[in-house]
């Protein structure tokens, strides 16, 4: 995957799907960086506000099995409370797992911009080292 220094993402061409790629110096970055990708493939949140802080837990597991929960986490909330993230910071939480800190805002406030997710797939997900440091891809179906 090409890309560019430090941290990034980008949604990428896919038959029926989404599949979006991300990467950060850190496992914790990538992860912030997927969630960006993948609220930016649905929704504009550049003039929606600065939001409310929101913070969840998710508990240790394979690294792979992280970057989902977080995802699910997206849709999840999303679904239920109408809430998009407009920020993102992750850290790594005692016992391996992660903490995430969201600045959330209403999903009505966001320009809609494409079709939202309704699962993050597991075929083709890839999360892990590589030599310039860690990067992410997967598909999202919508």
């Amino acid at each position: 995957m090409e890309r560019g220094p430090g941290r990034g993402h980008r949604a990428v061409p896919h038959t029926a799907d989404v599949r979006i790629e991300a990467w950060a110096p850190d496992r914790e970055g990538c992860v912030a960086e997927a969630v960006s990708a993948m609220v930016e493939t649905f929704a504009d949140t550049a003039g929606a506000g600065e939001g409310a802080e929101a913070t969840f837990d998710v508990p240790a597991g394979d690294d792979g099995d992280l970057l989902v929960a977080v995802l699910d986490e997206v849709i999840f909330r999303l679904e239920t409370e109408g809430v998009l993230p407009v920020s993102t910071d992750v850290t790594a939480s005692p016992g391996a797992g992660l903490r995430v800190r969201w600045r959330v805002v209403a999903a009505d406030a966001a320009e809609p911009g494409g079709a939202v997710p309704k699962a993050v797939s597991l075929h083709g997900l890839r999360f892990g080292r590589d030599e310039a440091g860690w990067s992410c891809a997967v598909t999202l179906d919508v």
